[in-house]
């Protein structure tokens, strides 16, 4: 990222921030927990950025009208024109990482990148999965004594 810095800052945009732009100039509108997994921040991170990015008008959120607790956030066009701007700066940087690195082991990177969060994702799921069965197992009650106590 330390390529990338110089270019978000001077846009006054954080690495952060850029990745949720991105995120949804690629994706469109996102509910805030799946914007939260594409950008690989955390619930509360987010929480505490998108208002700024809403500030500055950037992005947008509105409730979901069958669950007012779940919010989508969409790009503004402030925010799609940052991208319009940056977006030659950051193609520059990758083209200059493809040359020094080989744009085949690029490649084989994001690829490798992508088995990893697949599989981490799989890990997530079946622990999630082996939790709720443990959870629906009624609990182990003694038993009874009959008789007298010893």
């Amino acid at each position: 990222m330390c390529l990338f810095r110089p270019g978000l800052r001077s846009r006054g945009v954080t690495e952060q921030q850029w990745r949720i732009l991105r995120a949804l100039a690629h994706s469109g509108p996102m509910e805030v927990t799946g914007l939260a997994e594409a950008t690989f921040l955390l619930g509360p991170s987010l929480s505490r950025i998108l208002p700024d990015m809403e500030k500055r008008q950037l992005v947008s959120r509105r409730q979901v009208d069958s669950d007012l607790r779940r919010s989508v956030v969409s790009l503004q066009p402030k925010g799609l024109r940052l991208i319009t701007l940056h977006a030659p700066d950051s193609e520059r940087i990758y083209a200059e990482i493809g040359q020094r690195f080989g744009l085949e082991r690029v490649t084989q990177l994001f690829t490798l990148l992508h088995e990893l969060q697949d599989s981490l994702h799989e890990l997530a799921h079946e622990q999630e999965s082996s939790q709720r069965r443990t959870s629906r197992k009624p609990p182990v009650r003694a038993r009874k004594r009959r008789g007298g106590s010893r």
